[in-house]
């Protein structure tokens, strides 16, 4: 049984601190090396602290991108599972509620947090892949007659796939497709009761997708429904409903967007706690690193040096120092300007959706470059266990949470070449133009010129990065440049 030892508003020294090192004390015990449920016993104990609410998405945004960035400067040495499953049930699952539930339903947040409930988040499916929201086969359809809807995986393909926390979660926001005397009305969500006294309800079927590299403490789960039965109440109804009788009429109360755009708002915060986290782990990495190499005496012909002092890895130190700062800059920029619309429940204008997208781009995939740098440079102290490097896959679930990198670089690409703007660089122009020409031969030549569409993605990146923060020209990272 994991306990904090306080919550918010009690007495004594825990009162008279601030909520950072509130925060700091409360994740300081975390372990990684317990297993998935006593790891999901210790987010249980974290969340009744009350430190940081289900609602603070909404109330206190800048409080939950801090929690975030604290608990990834703990990632180089817990690995990756204890901060996914953190922002899924914060963000994913329950940011979900806060976006598209009703008064009512986000209500229910506070004694859900009081009670320490578990939330995962059903979207990604087995056949969809990246391209999950996009593409959605589970099925919730409405049984006047009962007032409930069914929800059902009809195909493997429909089987909810890679579900953070899915094996322990006590609810599930489930996606699906909505459909109302037999026609479609597109992606919705719905909160599920997943378990009941500890255990799992009748016709949900779950699987382990298996050992990973890093994060074991993190149970990751295939999902199918077989004919679930789930109440009236379970669809998110801010923004749409469905009213009983003569077989059931859906009511859309949105207007100007579908109810999976608002969904996908939480891809937003995802994305700048994701970009924090990356960059994050980043500098950890570096600044353990330099330590351990300012300390390294090390022969030299003119007599003993410190390892720092070789040329190649003095340098990516300075230079990976100045790439970090901006990074961090424009990151933290994105989140100042979407905290303002979250406190407002507004969507984020285009550009801004554009520049967050872009800050999940460059801090991903910079991060990933510059700890492979790192890694080749550094020695055999890269090879020890306990330095970070043996926990650097957690960059590589940054580059795909949240929208993979490649999707969103395809997408900037695609949207580039369609404006008639004329904005950006020679080069820029110069890409779009050629890459007009080749959207006119249809998806086969635009696949085959896969190279030239990352590179004016990455171009577009540049810019809207120097927009934010100007500085030097930023290289294409190693994992995005050419074959």
């Amino acid at each position: 049984i994991f306990s904090f030892g306080f919550s918010v508003g009690c007495c004594g020294a825990a009162a008279a601190m601030s909520w950072t090192e509130q925060w700091i004390s409360a994740v300081e015990a975390i372990r990684s090396d317990l297993g998935y449920d006593n790891s999901a016993a210790q987010l249980r104990a974290l969340i009744k602290t009350g430190l940081l609410k289900l609602t603070d998405l909404r109330d206190n945004p800048d409080r939950f991108f801090e929690a975030h960035r604290l608990l990834a400067e703990r990632a180089p040495r817990l690995g990756p599972g204890f901060w996914i499953r953190f922002t899924v049930h914060y963000n994913l699952c329950f940011g979900s509620v806060l976006a598209v539930g009703s008064d009512e339903q986000i209500r229910q947040l506070d004694d859900i947090q009081q009670n320490g409930l578990l939330g995962c988040f059903a979207l990604t499916e087995k056949l969809a892949g990246v391209n999950s929201g996009m593409v959605v086969l589970t099925t919730a359809d409405w049984d006047d007659k009962a007032q409930e809807f069914v929800l059902d995986s009809a195909s493997e393909g429909a089987h909810k796939n890679w579900i953070s926390q899915g094996l322990v979660a006590d609810l599930a926001c489930v996606v699906a497709d909505l459909r109302v005397n037999g026609k479609s009305y597109g992606a919705h969500a719905f909160l599920v009761e997943f378990r009941k006294d500890g255990k799992v309800l009748p016709n949900i079927e779950l699987g382990d997708m298996g050992e990973k590299t890093v994060g074991n403490d993190l149970d990751n789960a295939w999902i199918a429904f077989h004919k679930i039965r789930v109440p009236h109440r379970a669809l998110l109804s801010r923004y749409a409903e469905v009213v009983p009788g003569n077989g059931g009429s859906y009511v859309s109360k949105a207007k100007g967007f579908t109810n999976m755009m608002m969904i996908g708002q939480r891809l937003f915060t995802g994305r700048v706690a994701v970009a924090q986290a990356a960059l994050t782990f980043t500098r950890k990495l570096f600044e353990s690193t330099r330590t351990f190499s300012d300390a390294k005496v090390v022969w030299g012909p003119q007599g003993n040096t410190r390892l720092t002092a070789i040329p190649q890895l003095n340098a990516l130190y300075g230079h990976a120092d100045r790439r970090l700062k901006r990074l961090e800059q424009f990151v933290s920029e994105c989140g100042s300007q979407l905290a303002g619309h979250l406190k407002s429940e507004t969507s984020p204008p285009v550009q801004l959706q554009d520049a967050i997208a872009c800050a999940k781009i460059a801090a991903s995939e910079t991060s990933i470059d510059l700890c492979f740098r790192l890694k080749q440079d550094v020695g055999s102290f890269a090879l020890m266990g306990q330095t970070g490097f043996d926990q650097m896959d957690f960059l590589q679930a940054c580059k795909f949470a949240e929208g993979d990198s490649r999707i969103l670089m395809q997408k900037l690409a695609r949207d580039r070449v369609r404006s008639s703007k004329q904005i950006g660089s020679e080069k820029e122009q110069s890409l779009v133009t050629e890459l007009k020409q080749v959207a006119g031969q249809g998806p086969k030549a635009w696949d085959e010129n896969f190279e030239r569409v990352y590179e004016l993605a990455w171009t577009v990146v540049t810019r809207i990065v120097d927009n934010f923060v100007p500085g030097e020209q930023m290289p294409m990272p190693i994992g995005l440049s050419r074959l």
